[in-house]
């Protein structure tokens, strides 16, 4: 009888270890567990506010690469030589529109989106500005397909001024006489679409030897380090994925000048 009563307080010690054991290890999992998830959100939210920093970061210096000093300058001098010629509705042509670019730049840089429309009517403002301050030295077209719904398709904002900047300020300028810069968007499919930035200047190649020749760093690097980065970034958040490819127009046809194709994908 003791000796049944011995088994059966072993077999409820065994089991009562056993028992205890397996709550053990049950808090320990589930604290290990609560800790790598913990853990696991924590690293995701200091990605996602590293990320937010990046693009917060990119953003400004976009709208200061789009701001450039020099253009801002050039812009003034300009609307107060034609002050000076007494051509007054010139002079307010061009503070009107100067003034409308600056709001239109601030507006947008604050937008993580803004549509193709919208985005049109900053290029063309741009571009007329930039037409008077060259004094009509070069002309632009900008294209729309039919098809393509300007309204309800959207892109990053500040991505292709900086890209007609550089096409007019170091593709046309040099050009000897007047040069010309297109500007074509055209549907891919309901939610794609392509740009396509084109001149007929001296081309990328001419303009890579000109600035190494000079051994200097210009606006027009800073500004297209800022654009290549900015589209990485864009690409990584999973929101927008950028094609972007340049190319010397020498390279592919025996026109001169260079060609940008940006194509836009939302995913």
């Amino acid at each position: 009888m003791l000796k049944g009563e011995l088994n059966i307080n072993n077999i409820i010690l065994i089991l009562s270890v056993v028992a205890l054991l397996i709550v053990v290890s049950t808090v320990y999992l589930f604290t290990t567990f609560n800790n790598r998830k913990n853990k696991l959100i924590q690293e995701q939210l200091e990605s996602k506010l590293n990320n937010q920093k990046r693009q917060h970061e990119l953003e400004l210096n976009a709208l200061r690469a789009q701001m450039n000093p020099h253009f801002v300058h050039n812009s003034l001098n300009a609307i107060q030589y034609y002050i000076q010629l007494n051509e007054v509705e010139k002079s307010e042509d061009y503070l009107a529109k100067f003034s409308k670019l600056m709001r239109q730049f601030f507006e947008y840089s604050r937008k993580q989106s803004i549509s193709i429309e919208n985005e049109i009517l900053l290029l063309k403002n741009y571009l007329d500005i930039e037409k008077l301050r060259f004094e009509d030295d070069f002309d632009f077209k900008i294209s729309v397909s039919k098809n393509l719904d300007t309204e309800e398709l959207f892109l990053p904002p500040m991505v292709l001024q900086p890209i007609l900047e550089n096409a007019i300020n170091h593709g046309v300028f040099h050009k000897k006489g007047k040069g010309e810069v297109s500007i074509t968007f055209s549907s891919i499919n309901e939610t794609s679409f392509k740009v396509e930035v084109t001149d007929d200047g001296i081309g990328i190649n001419k303009t890579k030897a000109m600035k190494k020749a000079k051994d200097q760093t210009t606006h027009t690097e800073h500004s297209s380090f800022v654009l290549e980065e900015r589209l990485a970034l864009l690409k990584e958040s999973k929101k927008w994925d950028v094609e972007f490819t340049i190319v010397d127009r020498l390279d592919v046809s025996e026109q001169t000048g260079t060609k940008v194709t940006l194509i836009f994908k939302e995913d």
